[in-house]
């Protein structure tokens, strides 16, 4: 009976035990896609202020706003286009390795952007500007470069798989077909023309009767092995003699003749 109470109450333990797990794993996804929306809205929201100020704010401060704009576009697409071929391409690791340390030089670049849209000093933040446009170009750059050379190796791939099915499509094809494919070496060759004179008979390609041999003429000599061969062969009767007729029980016999 103990032993039963223990066993249940292990069971119970144990059911308390995954119910709590799936709760804090329901919890957990939940809360990441939280803020994975939290994340995308803001930034959204980033996105759509930096594109306020390029087009509300001329000058320095809405050139900042395009740089940023311009370094947070590239920087998002080549992360997403390396994230998502790093799964069908595990080569891409090393890329995507790349990238992470690019990135840490994208967020910099980011910040202080950030921080200068604030600046009061204008004709300061004039002069860095151009520091600010080759450093998000070389860093755009770099990234743009990523993001083609990954999309590149994944057209290659299958282009050439694409290649592959349809030489392996086509030669199916001849397979299926196969009746429509003319062995060249199968079919008779044309008879060489003649040069014999036109009263020759033609040649025909099928073959026909043996022609028959020609009687000998009147007085013509027979050859020697058909005479030997005739002399040697008995001389048969032309007509077979008749054989006796047999008698029956039934007949009569015939009395003879008196001599009287």
């Amino acid at each position: 009976m103990e032993a039963v109470i223990a066993v249940v109450a292990l069971l119970f333990v144990l059911f308390l035990a995954v119910g709590a797990y799936a709760v804090v794993k329901a919890v957990g996804a939940a809360k990441r896609g939280v803020d994975r929306t939290l994340s995308q809205a803001r930034r959204t929201v980033e996105d759509t202020t930096l594109r306020a100020k390029t087009f509300a704010q001329p000058g320095a401060v809405g050139e900042l706003a395009q740089l940023r704009l311009t370094l947070r576009t590239s920087m998002r697409a080549t992360q997403d286009a390396l994230r998502a071929g790093v799964a069908e391409d595990p080569s891409l690791h090393e890329s995507l390795a790349l990238f992470e340390r690019l990135s840490v030089h994208g967020h910099e670049l980011d910040d202080e952007l950030k921080r200068l849209e604030s600046e009061p000093d204008r004709i300061t933040l004039s002069q860095r500007l151009p520091s600010l446009k080759e450093r998000t170009q070389q860093i755009t750059k770099a990234a743009d470069s990523l993001r083609w050379a990954a999309r590149d190796r994944a057209h290659k791939f299958a282009d050439d798989d694409l290649d592959l099915l349809r030489t392996q499509i086509d030669m199916e094809a001849g397979a299926l077909r196969h009746w429509t494919t003319e062995p060249s070496d199968t079919q008779p060759a044309a008879p060489p023309a003649s040069s014999a004179s036109p009263s020759s008979a033609p040649t025909s390609p099928w073959p026909g009767p043996a022609p028959a041999e020609s009687s000998p003429r009147p007085g013509a000599t027979a050859p020697t092995e058909r005479s030997d061969r005739t002399a040697q062969e008995p001389t048969r009767p032309a007509i077979t003699p008749p054989s006796p007729r047999p008698t029956y029980s039934w007949e009569k016999q015939t009395k003879p003749e008196s001599t009287t």
